[in-house]
């Protein structure tokens, strides 16, 4: 019902957001004398405020025609390469000359948390001029019909298995945020079953590995309330008309709320400033806070099989670091990872995966090499800065092409084995 509500409410405001528009447009026309005084501009600015904490964000693009490679321009397109119900495989081609060699593949996994994967643009953008990259671009819950089934963490896993196969040998995988377990059991799984699919390396970026270590806020409810609380609580059926109506979800708008109760004063003070840069004619200012909420505000619901199983399985039961996690039967051992490279890398303000919480990869990962293996964390960040950024681009993105190159298996020596058994 709450959910109807929602919807009805929304439903309810729509005149309203578009006579504020309209209002917004007549008082911002430098035709209109008033647009010129501190009256008109303070209206305009009111009724934009108006409107855009009252509209729904739709999902972003992410706008990234081209990028550069040698200092020159390199046009990109945007192909969906594989296809599933709850999820597109995107690639960013690059029309990069004949002569070029081979960059590293690369598949980044999108957190499947609230945002689209468009919250991960400064990550593409950062790696295209050296990578070969690929994402994975989640589908809203919300438009998927009940006919096509549920979709859990497991199911999560196979996504991950199934597209690594797909892309095929010597592929690096990126997991930021949320899917860094999901991905560590995938790798955990293939390593452990032979697959000689397995990537050739995985890159694990401020992920819930282990939330008993510097528990946050986040790791902190999910650890005060029983799982019937959440199932209770902010599980809901899709409304009519939606395409995936009756489809039991964690709805987009709940997750919202939550983002923004974490940092509330915050986002108080950056509406705030936005009125006043709008009032003052400061447009930089203006553009960037609408660019960065158009993408913020912009949130998708989540299946609640997923939601609730991840819930349990990562925050109460922490079945991965533990070595109890099971999938399908059959047990997730992080110990079977020999031949993936490992880097971690974490944040040292992140507020949403604490310190020491990613880097425990590398404590149950214990058979992968010394050699194989790096932990890198980012000062003066916080969980957004793992990922985007100035700092990212400058400081974490170099360092996992770096990590890439120097672990692609193509680049390995090979071990020849010789009489008795050694090798050289």
């Amino acid at each position: 019902m709450f959910y109807q509500l929602y919807e009805l409410n929304h439903a309810m405001m729509a005149p309203w957001r578009a006579a504020a528009d309209a209002m917004r447009l007549a008082y911002a026309n430098p035709l209109n004398p008033i647009s010129h005084t501190y009256m008109g501009r303070a209206a305009a600015a009111g009724l934009e405020v108006f409107e855009r904490t009252t509209r729904r964000y739709g999902k972003p693009e992410f706008g990234l025609p081209e990028t550069l490679i040698d200092d020159s321009p390199v046009a990109v397109q945007e192909r969906i390469v594989w296809r599933e119900p709850f999820c597109n495989l995107i690639h960013f081609e690059r029309a990069l000359p004949k002569n070029r060699s081979a960059d590293p593949k690369v598949l980044i996994v999108a957190p499947m948390s609230g945002h689209y994967a468009t919250l991960l643009r400064g990550t593409v953008e950062a790696l295209l001029p050296q990578s070969d990259v690929y994402i994975t671009d989640w589908i809203d819950a919300r438009t998927v019909p009940l006919t096509e089934g549920t979709f859990d963490l497991d199911d999560y896993i196979d996504y991950v298995i199934n597209m690594l196969h797909f892309l095929g040998p010597d592929t690096h995988v990126v997991a930021v945020c949320q899917p860094a377990v999901p991905v560590l059991a995938a790798v955990a799984l293939m390593e452990s079953n032979d697959d000689p699919l397995s990537p050739s390396s995985m890159t694990l970026m401020g992920g819930p590995i282990d939330t008993r270590i510097n528990p946050t806020a986040v790791n902190k409810l999910a650890k005060e309330k029983p799982l019937s609380w959440f199932r209770d609580n902010v599980v809901m059926p899709v409304p009519f008309p939606q395409v995936g109506f009756l489809r039991p979800v964690y709805p987009g708008f709940l997750q919202l709320s939550g983002f923004m109760s974490m940092n509330l004063d915050r986002h108080v003070t950056a509406t705030k400033d936005f009125f006043e840069h709008l009032v003052k004619n400061d447009g930089d200012a203006a553009e960037k806070h609408r660019d960065f909420y158009d993408e913020y505000m912009a949130v998708m619901d989540l299946t609640a099989e997923f939601y609730l199983q991840t819930v349990d399985v990562v925050f109460m039961q922490h079945a991965l670091p533990k070595g109890e996690m099971m999938h399908r039967g059959q047990k997730v051992d992080t110990t079977a990872i020999r031949k993936v490279a490992l880097l971690t890398v974490e944040g040292e303000n992140d507020d949403i995966s604490g310190v020491g919480q990613t880097m425990a990869a590398q404590t149950i990962c214990t058979n992968i090499p010394e050699n194989m293996r790096l932990h890198y964390m980012q000062p003066d960040v916080g969980h957004y800065g793992v990922f985007n950024g100035s700092r990212f681009r400058r400081e974490i993105a170099p360092r996992i092409t770096a990590f890439h190159r120097e672990h692609a298996r193509s680049a390995r020596p090979v071990r020849r084995v010789i009489k008795g058994g050694k090798s050289a």
